[in-house]
């Protein structure tokens, strides 16, 4: 997997020479046949579609290493990046979690590190 954050400068989309590196190595991973997915938004203070889209992918890769279903996978990644809070009425406490599409960047951001974080678990690299 290989995400880049590009900057216009001068009119043009430039990217940082690590950002150039990444890039790189994401090219020579790929083989003959390989097809690559490509999403551009425009960032904003809210979340992004791109960053909703990469916690949706590491959360099916992670899913489908560790044998659990999205759902399940997805609910561990919530509760990991703090998205989810226990409210407690009548006696009675249920947990609610945050829908990735209401998150601000920064929430989606701990979201994506979650996931890096459980990916390491599992000697997946999802940086």
């Amino acid at each position: 997997m290989y995400a880049v954050k590009l900057k216009v400068v001068d009119g043009k989309i430039k990217q940082t020479e690590k950002s150039q590196i990444l890039y790189d190595q994401f090219v020579k991973s790929l083989k003959d046949g390989d097809e690559v997915e490509i999403f551009m938004n425009i960032s904003s203070a809210s979340g992004s579609l791109a960053q909703i889209s990469k916690v949706h992918t590491c959360i099916r890769l992670l899913a489908n290493e560790a044998g659990y279903t999205f759902e399940e996978m997805k609910q561990l990644v919530k509760e990991r990046s703090g998205l989810c809070v226990i409210v407690t009425e009548k006696g009675v406490s249920e947990e609610i979690c945050k829908s990735f599409a209401e998150c601000t960047k920064e929430e989606l951001s701990m979201a994506i590190e979650a996931c890096v974080e459980i990916g390491e678990l599992y000697n997946i690299n999802l940086r």
